[in-house]
């Protein structure tokens, strides 16, 4: 009888042991799940806002720019970002919305930065400078530019016209805070900067505009 009554302890425990060790591995399923759906869902939204600045973009160049302007603001205000260009770089599969300086989202924790000295890609002989985060992680946007070389293509979407630029230039320096920009300042130049990962250094891609072009999608 005593036998009987140990092993039958010997089995509810074990019985324990596997609903316990059931629970957790289908906790651990949930949060793996909800972490891949979260980020699936914003990657959905992405491209969703990715294309309604495709539209405006091609309605800027028509006889519709009142009516689209109208759009446009309506849009905003509903979505709540402000996307005020698009970078595209074939190389890497990048295309990233970019937003307005002095809005939420123009932060390199959340996006690509527009920097505060970056002039934007219509004024001649301007610099626009953007930063991004390398490594991982869900805004590491720029984790793939150490792969990126000389007479690659960077291709920028804004106002109404595409900036076509080839990057003539690619050099580290040390990260500390401020960054050192070599370039051609007679020409029109678009510049990014993101950390080399698990170093002190910082890369710093230039690149100068050879074409612009009306966008047409």
């Amino acid at each position: 009888m005593r036998i009987r009554k140990e092993n039958n302890k010997k089995g509810f425990r074990k019985s324990q042991l596997i609903i316990v060790g059931s629970l957790l591995i289908l906790l651990g399923g949930c949060v793996v799940g909800g972490k891949y759906l979260y980020n699936y869902c914003l990657d959905k939204v992405e491209d969703l806002k990715i294309q309604e600045f495709y539209t405006e973009q091609e309605n800027i160049n028509t006889e519709d720019v009142e009516e689209s302007a109208t759009e446009q603001k309506d849009t905003k205000t509903e979505t709540k970002i402000d996307y005020v260009a698009v970078i595209k770089i074939p190389k890497i599969n990048l295309e990233k919305g970019l937003c307005e300086k002095g809005t939420w989202c123009n932060n390199v924790d959340r996006n690509v930065q527009i920097l505060d000295e970056a002039s934007y890609p219509d004024m001649e002989n301007g610099n626009f400078i953007l930063a991004g985060h390398s490594g991982s992680g869900r805004t590491a946007y720029f984790k793939n530019v150490d792969k990126l070389g000389i007479d690659d293509e960077i291709n920028v979407i804004y106002k109404g016209y595409e900036y076509k630029y080839k990057i003539v230039n690619i050099y580290d320096i040390e990260k500390t805070g401020n960054a050192n920009i070599i370039r051609n300042k007679s020409k029109t130049t678009l510049t990014l900067i993101t950390c080399r990962h698990n170093t002190n250094k910082q890369i710093i891609v230039i690149s100068e505009l050879i074409e612009r072009v009306e966008y047409n999608g």
